[in-house]
């Protein structure tokens, strides 16, 4: 279990994807010690919680962050509501 405090971003492509980007030093730790459970493209599975809602979710490692990156569903955003530029509490379980 991992808990970080990180700011959600907007996608700059046309989509409409939000993530927030796991501090680089969990991501390392991750990277490193279960690189085992990656599945096609170096995505992980993963749970996530973001205040009260916990869903199922992947990661995976951003080479031009040197961090993973956990996306923030449209419904999450909606029932916490959260949005590009909030920084929020996070637990991730890979």
């Amino acid at each position: 279990m991992y808990d970080f405090d990180a700011e959600i971003w907007k996608y700059s492509a046309a989509s409409s994807w939000y993530f927030v980007a796991i501090p680089n030093h969990i991501s390392l730790e991750i990277k490193e010690n279960l690189k085992w459970q990656e599945e096609g493209w170096g995505r992980m599975k993963a749970k996530a919680k973001v205040g009260s809602t916990t869903w199922d979710t992947a990661i995976w490692y951003d080479s031009k962050r040197s961090a993973c990156l956990l996306p923030i569903k449209s419904s999450i955003r909606k029932i916490e509501k959260i949005d590009a530029g909030f920084q929020i509490a996070v637990t991730i379980w890979v």
